[in-house]
């Protein structure tokens, strides 16, 4: 999964922002339209995507909408659209966060860290009975240390994260294994099979892991 992913159409803003992130070791990739955006998102995912709102072709309004029928990933806006009802809509729509352009690198550096700091430097990850240790890759259910793989640790987390949210099947194999992965599409619903055998109270009736079928997976 991405760290970062960077959706600027100005290429020189683009290159700059992204050199700055690395330096800063966060795994970064640009897109310069919103299709080539989705495509990206959809291939490796990402942490946050810094989102600009004039695009050519699909515009950053419609990227974000997209986004958000399947994922809660962080969306901060950052745009030269500076009118309250551009901000307004951007917000409406589901972005986290809204930013003005010009922007300070420096201000908008501190707002990436921060969010990188709240949202997922946490050690330990609280879920009704489920208790992740993020440091460890350990697993508690009722307080009971339950063995995991690191492959099962990360796709619960996945889940948990997008508490409430459907993910695609295609989108959390990408996420876990890698789109480049030797590894079939059929080894995510394995790994969901194990998953539930260890997590749930009745495995062939699931009440935390949902299948949603012909879509994907869902945390509740």
């Amino acid at each position: 999964m991405l760290d970062i992913l960077i959706v600027e159409d100005n290429k020189e803003i683009g290159t700059l922002l992204c050199d700055f992130l690395r330096k800063e070791n966060y795994t970064v990739s640009v897109a310069e339209t919103g299709e080539k955006a989705l495509e990206l998102y959809e291939k490796y995912g990402a942490k946050l995507i810094v989102l600009d709102i004039m695009l050519p072709g699909m515009d950053g309004f419609a990227v974000c909408s997209k986004i958000r029928e399947s994922s809660n990933t962080h969306i901060l806006i950052a745009s030269a659209k500076t009118e309250k009802d551009d901000k307004l809509k951007g917000l409406n729509l589901g972005a986290d966060d809204y930013i003005e352009k010009p922007y300070d690198i420096d201000i908008l550096l501190a707002k990436i860290k921060g969010i990188f700091k709240r949202k997922y430097a946490l050690e330990e990850i609280v879920e009704g009975n489920l208790r992740l240790n993020t440091l460890k890759h350990t697993l508690l259910v009722d307080d009971k240390e339950v063995d995991v793989t690191i492959k099962e640790f990360e796709l619960l987390k996945l889940l948990i994260e997008n508490k409430n949210v459907t993910l695609k099947k295609e989108y959390i194999f990408n996420t876990i294994w890698g789109s480049d992965s030797d590894s079939e599409l059929q080894t995510l619903t394995v790994h969901i099979k194990w998953l539930r055998e260890k997590v749930e109270k009745d495995a062939k009736k699931p009440k935390h892991i949902i299948t949603e079928w012909g879509v994907g997976y869902r945390f509740e």
